[in-house]
């Protein structure tokens, strides 16, 4: 007997017809004698509603009691799902974060998983039932509701496959599968039928929005066998699993982007220990998160130092580094908000010398200029202007031709 965890987020269960149609897709699976846990999210625009709700009320809401109000868009759905099993003749019961008991600390807003207490559902699965459990929220120790973050139901999904050793576990969305780029920017991108959980985690970092980060570092910390499929269409989805043989021959494996990027430059900064700290530390007292680091040294004693930030943080940390500077004695501060970081991922970069030759090489031919380079064993990142974002994507695309990758049916 298998045991599977089906995750369907907003869309997936976006109106009554819709979780009609994942109550047959999911009686079909118990038909066939197999066990499976379902995990979903609030309706399509449900949580958006509710925090504008309570924005209406309060402008910087209790963390707390927001958890307490965006928690119940998926008290929704469970509700539902089950009704529609019912009406099927499936037996099925629902739970809350706090019903199932997921243990999480008391981080609000953006809660981690502690502990999952699998017995009250190891025991409706061995009585035949369906358990369908709310995502993205569990409960505190002292009883308070807490919920996970955006995206935070694909890492419930995955943390009730790692607790209750399920087989595999498979996210459902409006895509089917994760592409080698965004097909909305390169119409040749290729689904990939398989991709390793180190690619999967650097192509989430880096802009792919297919799976939460979290879920994927979870999914490969414990080794669960993560499947993502389309809601709304027959297929076999991409696979991710750890690096296997048949996947040594492909070179990239794909290419990410961020638009949301902005860059920041302090000149002539005095090369001195601790320089670096005194840049960057203040940013971060701000909680702003530094990506891409470059660091230049002239013949003055002086350093040029180049970060970026998300582009929302870009007037905040202009400001602090504007304070810097003056501190510092550096000799000005500049920045640009319309760039971009297109990143190519591929565990074959281990074992092919050349890939960065080839990435520059094509990005030349086109006349692109790139601003800043950042590498690791499985990654190769730039920042170019944001109006070569599209070209570069597709040129880099056919270089290293991934509009060749096979697909299954």
């Amino acid at each position: 007997m298998t045991l599977y965890v089906y995750k369907f987020g907003g869309t997936s269960v976006g109106s009554v017809e819709r979780i009609k149609s994942v109550a047959e897709k999911v009686k079909k699976v118990q038909d066939q004698g197999d066990q499976i846990i379902v995990v979903l999210s609030a309706m399509s625009g449900e949580t958006n509603r509710l925090i504008a709700l309570a924005k209406e009320i309060q402008t910087q809401p209790t963390e707390r009691e927001m958890d307490v109000l965006i928690s119940t868009g998926e008290q929704v759905t469970v509700a539902l799902l089950c009704m529609a099993l019912h009406e099927l003749g499936c037996k099925a019961v629902s739970y809350t974060g706090t019903q199932v008991r997921i243990l999480t600390d008391s981080a609000f807003t953006k809660a981690r998983i502690r502990e999952i207490e699998g017995a009250k559902m190891r025991a409706d699965l061995d009585a035949g039932k369906v358990v369908v459990v709310a995502g993205f929220q569990g409960v505190d120790e002292l009883g308070n509701i807490t919920t996970l973050g955006r995206g935070g139901s694909d890492t419930t999904a995955v943390a009730l496959a790692t607790a209750l050793k399920a087989d595999e576990c498979h996210i459902y969305t409006d895509v089917d599968g994760v592409y080698t780029t965004d097909p909305r920017v390169e119409p040749k991108a290729r689904r990939l039928n398989h991709i390793t959980f180190e690619e999967m985690l650097e192509m989430a970092s880096l802009g792919s929005k297919v799976l939460q980060i979290r879920s994927v570092e979870f999914a490969g910390k414990y080794n669960v066998a993560l499947r993502v499929l389309s809601s709304f269409k027959e297929g076999c989805g991409t696979l991710i699993t750890y690096e296997e043989s048949q996947m040594e021959s492909a070179l990239i494996s794909g290419i990410a982007f961020n638009r949301d990027e902005a860059k920041l430059t302090i000149t002539g900064v005095p090369d001195l220990p601790g320089v670096a700290y005194k840049i960057l530390g203040p940013v971060a007292d701000a909680n702003i998160e530094v990506d891409m680091i470059v660091q230049n040294i002239a013949d003055d004693a002086t350093t040029d130092f180049t970060f970026t930030v998300d582009r929302n943080n870009y007037q905040r940390a202009k400001a602090i580094l504007e304070e810097s500077c003056v501190a510092l004695g550096a000799r000005k501060v500049t920045g640009d908000n319309t760039i971009v970081k297109i990143s190519i991922v591929g565990v074959g970069m281990r074992s092919h010398a050349g890939i960065a030759s080839t990435m520059f090489k094509t990005l030349a031919s086109e006349g692109i200029n790139i601003r800043m380079i950042a590498t690791s064993e499985i990654k190769i990142s730039v920042v170019v202007d944001e109006k070569y974002l599209e070209l570069a994507v597709r040129s880099l695309h056919s270089a290293f031709e991934l509009d060749q990758i096979a697909e299954e049916a």
